[in-house]
């Protein structure tokens, strides 16, 4: 009964991470064990931390379903640190970027104010939408990492989204082989926001 109960109250202490995201962090196409976020776990856990990690993202999702789903996920997991992954699905159906950046600035909100460090995670629209369209959905994120002094990782594909080879046959999900890519570009971004030990 000791035992379990001292289990019980390191469980409780235990600090938790919430994945935020798109088909991009829901290991679309890939088994989800090896996706980035479960191989997060599996690198926390080597590191000697003790977060865990609840990966709550969905296929499909827009910046404006993450936010109408956010409050419950932030009251049912209370998280230290979130990571909002969010935007591509925004920019793939040429929604409004306006209303994508008011989403994303309610949700930093919302997990600041439920005391959660905030790890924003970009992306980035191919040529064919256009330079401007481009390059405002790109700033977007670096605008509101900025006002909201949070962690930011400018894109998450950095190093590979070139390379073919590294993308399923739709040419938009990444493979199991660059998922550590995935990670490899987050990490470093995400490493300050863990606290000790």
């Amino acid at each position: 009964m000791i035992l379990l109960a001292v289990f019980s109250a390191q469980l409780a202490h235990a600090a938790s991470i919430l994945v935020w995201g798109d088909s991009l962090s829901a290991g679309y196409g890939i088994p989800q064990e090896k996706a980035w976020p479960s191989l997060l776990g599996k690198r926390l856990a080597a590191e000697g931390y003790r977060h865990n990690v609840s990966n709550a993202s969905i296929s499909g999702e827009t910046s404006a379903g993450g936010l109408a789903r956010l409050p419950e996920a932030l009251a049912r997991t209370k998280p230290s640190v979130v990571i909002i992954e969010l935007g591509a699905n925004d920019g793939l159906r040429g929604l409004s970027l306006d209303a994508m950046r008011n989403n994303l600035d309610a949700m930093v909100k919302l997990s600041s104010n439920a005391g959660a460090r905030v790890l924003l995670v970009g992306m980035r629209m191919p040529p064919n939408f256009g330079p401007v369209y481009t390059q405002k959905f790109q700033q977007t994120y670096a605008d509101l990492a900025k006002q909201h002094r949070v962690a930011l990782v400018p894109f998450m594909m950095e190093g590979f989204a070139e390379r073919g080879s590294y993308f399923q046959a739709d040419h938009v999900h990444p493979t199991v082989e660059a998922q550590p890519l995935i990670l490899a570009n987050i990490w470093p971004a995400l490493r300050p926001l863990l606290g000790t030990r």
